[in-house]
């Protein structure tokens, strides 16, 4: 018998994306018997794959979608609270170009009602002339500069919040897998009761009150035909280049010349991030990636911001998509529909949830487990998790206390970052990494910030976390063969060139 089987647990969440991670750990620290089953790895899909900030989502106000706004400033602000370590301020700026979609009045409106919406919980936006903007941002193309705006909002590291609400989980006595398949539901009497799950070459049967089908896009045997018609997916690419060829500063808001659409400008230690695209899909989430008329659109768009860069193919040192789950279709351009989310139970009892934000993750997982505890038939408790800090804090000083205690450990990885062997060794015994993909894509972001997504390390990586996960000569190779696999899979571009 293993920590999945035994007992009826009150919650089975399929799926370790930030919503299900969530939800295990709201759902644990209000008490109920949890277990969470990730199918890869915690944010492995499109948790991992977003524009890393934590945002009220001022662009939403161009839709009018205030209780959007309203919801993402407030969780915003909250999660600043209660992970400082994860969440961090950050200052935009949004240069204003003559005859741009956006004018100054209609930037100037929507800040104001932003700042509104926010009741003095972040700092005001305030106006710059062009001289300010550029004293801001030297490198912006000055023609046609008639000034801009800097306003407020937070960045965070999208892969390591979703773990730091696994962790918080498992704290709380929830059972939390990676790495584990459901491969289908156990039903009686066309009532789903549970699910079978294999892992490490075996199966068992976790039996459960409730299942919150959390797998967002990814197609399973277990969708139902109503989901997958109100489910459509939305392609978001974003690439990075070295910091010093753009010479941005600060984070940048910019309308597109090429379409019009919202994008950012990141700053990322040594690189800057720009993002994103938004076009309907109907690749599968396992298989995307993107393309060369992904990467030419954002090369071109920021390469009108930035004149000087001159921005080629060649420049471009990662290229990554997502598919965002949105909750409805139709032939809207899917950035025109709301980024709110949709729960919904069907006929078996399964809870589906679809949509939804990154900055959102926390309320739409309370509403989540305000409706479990109902279909359990519990007194409602309320959530706690606005008030209560997520784990990490201190591991920054105990991936140093490594080094100290090893010297072998203490040696960057790669020249340059900040990551050593300390930093896999803690992933392994801290952090539930079980394969080379979870230390150098998500544990840490190597694969993102090295052009060879970390093939050259790989092998230093294997011979150090093979003693403590065991891995035998085979497996080690077998983990390498798989690691080229998925960072070819994920960052190499369709119809290279």
């Amino acid at each position: 018998m293993t920590e999945l089987s035994g007992e009826p647990f009150d919650l089975l969440v399929i799926g370790g994306g930030i919503t299900g991670c969530g939800v295990a750990r709201d759902a644990a620290m209000r008490g109920l018997r949890v277990a969470l089953v990730e199918r890869d790895d915690f944010a492995s899909g499109t948790s991992g794959r977003s524009s890393r900030l934590i945002h009220g989502g001022i662009r939403y106000l161009e839709n009018a979608q205030l209780h959007l706004v309203h919801e993402a400033i407030r969780e915003r602000q909250t999660l600043l609270r209660i992970a400082p370590h994860l969440v961090k301020p950050l200052a935009f700026t949004w240069p204003l170009y003559r005859g741009a979609r956006v004018g100054k009045l209609k930037l100037a409106a929507g800040l104001f009602v932003y700042d509104l919406m926010a009741a003095g919980r972040s700092r005001r936006h305030f106006a710059l002339d062009a001289a300010g903007t550029l004293q801001r941002e030297p490198s912006l193309r000055p023609e046609g500069l008639e000034g801009g705006a800097v306003y407020y909002d937070a960045a965070t590291d999208d892969t390591r919040l979703t773990l730091a609400n696994a962790l918080a989980a498992r704290e709380h006595g929830a059972v939390v897998v990676n790495h584990a398949t459901v491969t289908s539901i156990l039903r009686h009497q066309d009532r789903a009761t549970g699910a079978i799950v294999a892992r490490n070459g075996a199966t068992e049967d976790v039996r459960a009150r409730v299942i919150l089908n959390a797998t967002g896009v990814w197609e399973n045997n277990f969708t139902t035909e109503e989901r997958a018609r109100r489910l459509r997916g939305s392609k978001g690419v974003h690439i990075s280049v070295a910091r010093e060829r753009i010479g941005n500063r600060e984070a940048l808001t910019l309308i597109s010349p090429l379409d019009g659409r919202v994008m950012f400008c990141l700053p990322a230690g040594s690189q800057t991030i720009i993002g994103t695209t938004d076009t309907w899909t109907s690749e599968s989430p396992d298989a995307v990636r993107a393309d060369r008329s992904d990467v030419d659109y954002l090369l071109g768009s920021i390469n009108h911001y930035f004149p000087r860069a001159g921005l080629t193919r060649a420049d471009v040192a990662s290229a990554w998509a997502g598919i965002r789950p949105l909750a409805s279709g139709g032939a809207k351009s899917p950035g025109r529909i709301s980024r709110e989310h949709s729960i919904v139970v069907d006929d078996s009892g399964i809870v589906e949830v679809t949509g939804g934000k990154l900055t959102t993750y926390r309320s739409m997982a309370a509403e989540i487990v305000d409706l479990v505890q109902s279909r359990l038939g519990r007194e409602r408790r309320p959530s706690t998790t606005d008030s209560v800090a997520l784990p990490g804090a201190g591991r920054e000083a105990a991936i140093a206390q490594l080094g100290r205690e090893n010297a072998e450990l203490a040696k960057p990885l790669v020249p340059g970052l900040g990551y050593t062997g300390a930093h896999l060794t803690y992933g392994v015994t801290n952090e539930m990494a079980l394969t080379l993909s979870d230390l150098l894509i998500r544990r840490t972001h190597i694969a993102f910030e090295t052009r060879d997504h970390g093939r050259a390390i790989a092998p230093v990586a294997a011979d150090l976390v093979a003693p403590l996960l065991r891995w035998t000569p085979d497996e080690k190779s077998a983990q390498l063969r798989a690691y080229a696999a998925e960072v070819e899979r994920m960052f190499s571009i369709a119809g290279d060139y």
